[in-house]
């Protein structure tokens, strides 16, 4: 592995110097990569939905605690929540990690053809079993440079559950849970490395749930389905009248019975409301709310909400986002073999669709995203570091990392851990969750977030320039939590089945 540089900072020029001691530290998840991938590939094989990740939060907790963490658990009210933490003293850096699955996503590891492990079970068609493998890494790595070095620091590795469907991390937030850090870094799964300067859309999730009647169809009830129906309806009208950048997705998760000639008694509905600020997402909520009480109020039913979360709009760093995307091409891309390249292309040939992600990237680099896209655009593997670039740009996707964000100073990478065009929330995500292309682009994600905490860690300048820009992207605002302290976890979901 050659030399990794770190960074300094002097009359605002970047002045780069060899850190012997950070390239050792980075060496150390190359000799411990055995038990990361052993850690994710379990997680794999035991998948778990939001709060419910008692298997994954087992297998880190212990872990770490053998690398000398000391573990607090049971944070915010979450049983699978819990922080690993070492060192002492300024500054304190975060490192996020998640390990839930989704539901109905079971795919068999390494299969070209849709093969679930069992029919409707959850699977990890997010890569967040990698999430959480790459960010232990990363913690044990960051571990080994102040026992090395003699650095003042800590560094907290926070196990965060429910990201999917949950907003974890916003509970988190909303109980102060973030609140002693200088910065927070994090990374997701991707078909692509780069550090991003991404923003994300805002959410609320809630629940309704109509009451009516049951009845004989041929007699007089009052029908919760027909009410949940016309909500249905009146959003669809609702679409034309909001800001062209919001979303509002529903799914019918109760249509009231299976029986034709009864009336329903009850129906329910979810809808998660996007938009790119919290204050869009508000407004549109209460049109909904509205929509919800007058499809109750036109079938003589009644209507209430059943469950809420929500979850800020990430808030890009580009201070912190400039180091990482440092670290990241200082690292390089992994490389392939040939059996790897073989693999991805038969992936790549079962997936119909255009890869937004890339075409998102290169557009961030501008001129540049021209010969990118020549160079690339027919590989099965994007097999590049591709430079950070400061733009303002929108997701169309949301992360409870967005209320991280809002509390403190926050990063992320993404880092290639599929085939190119692999589309999200698919089985053919799921299905290459354990393979060698997987495993090369967690630890390479763990060496740029390892990397970037030593770089704070050894030039607490870099954090106050961060903590300067995070001051002035708020503009005098601050973190309002969304979720009121009266809602929990379960308020979301739902009591678990037993």
């Amino acid at each position: 592995m050659s030399l990794i540089v770190t960074h300094s900072y002097k009359n605002g020029k970047m002045i780069r110097m060899d850190n012997l001691f950070k390239t050792q530290a980075l060496q150390e998840i190359d000799k411990s990569a055995d038990l990361f991938c052993r850690v994710s590939d379990a997680i794999f094989d035991a998948p778990e939905t939001a709060f419910q990740e008692h298997t994954a939060a087992r297998l880190m907790c212990e872990a770490l605690e053998a690398e000398g963490f000391s573990v607090q658990r049971g944070l915010a009210g979450m049983d699978t929540a819990f922080a690993a933490s070492f060192g002492s003293g300024s500054p304190t850096i975060g490192i996020l990690a998640e390990y839930g699955a989704l539901s109905n996503m079971s795919q068999q590891a390494g299969l070209l053809e849709p093969s679930p492990v069992q029919k409707g079970a959850p699977g990890h068609a997010c890569g967040h079993n990698l999430l959480g493998g790459g960010a232990m890494a990363a913690a044990v790595a960051v571990k080994r440079y102040p026992e090395a070095s003699g650095t003042a620091g800590t560094v907290i590795c926070y196990a965060c559950p429910g990201e999917e469907g949950g907003s974890g991390k916003a509970f988190m937030a909303r109980d102060g849970v973030f609140d002693q850090l200088d910065c927070a870094l994090t990374w997701h799964p991707s078909t692509i490395n780069m550090s991003s300067p991404a923003s994300t859309l805002a959410n609320y999730q809630v629940s309704f749930r109509f009451r009516g009647t049951a009845a004989h169809a041929a007699h007089l009830g009052r029908s919760a389905l027909d009410a949940l129906e016309l909500m249905t309806t009146g959003i669809q009208y609702l679409r034309e009248h909001i800001i062209p950048e919001a979303r509002i997705h529903y799914a019918i998760t109760n249509a009231g019975g299976a029986a034709p000639n009864v009336v329903q008694s009850e129906a329910e509905i979810v809808y998660l409301i996007r938009a790119p600020h919290a204050n869009q997402v508000e407004e549109i909520y209460q049109r909904v709310q509205k929509v919800a009480q007058g499809a109750a109020l036109m079938t003589e039913t009644g209507v209430e909400e059943t469950g809420f979360k929500a979850s800020y709009n990430v808030l890009p760093n580009h201070t912190l986002g400039a180091v990482m995307g440092d670290n990241l091409l200082a690292l390089g891309a992994p490389t392939c073999t040939q059996d790897e390249w073989d693999w991805a292309r038969a992936m790549c040939d079962t997936i119909q669709r255009p890869n937004r992600l890339f075409q998102t990237a290169a557009g961030m680099m501008g001129p540049k995203g021209a010969g990118f896209v020549s160079a690339y655009q027919d590989k099965a593997i994007y097999d590049a570091a591709l430079p950070y670039v400061p733009v303002q740009y929108v997701l169309p996707s949301s992360s409870d990392v967005g209320d991280v964000s809002w509390v403190c100073p926050t990063a992320q990478i993404g880092a290639a851990t599929m085939c190119a065009g692999t589309p999200g929330h698919s089985w053919q995500l799921t299905a290459q969750g354990k393979s060698s292309i997987a495993h090369k682009g967690m630890l390479l994600a763990g060496k740029v977030i390892a990397g970037t905490a030593i770089d704070l860690l050894c030039h607490p300048e870099i954090l106050v320039k961060a903590k300067e820009e995070h001051t002035k992207t708020l503009d005098g605002g601050g973190y309002r939590p969304l979720i009121l302290q009266n809602i929990g976890p379960l308020d979301v979901l739902g009591e678990p089945d037993a």
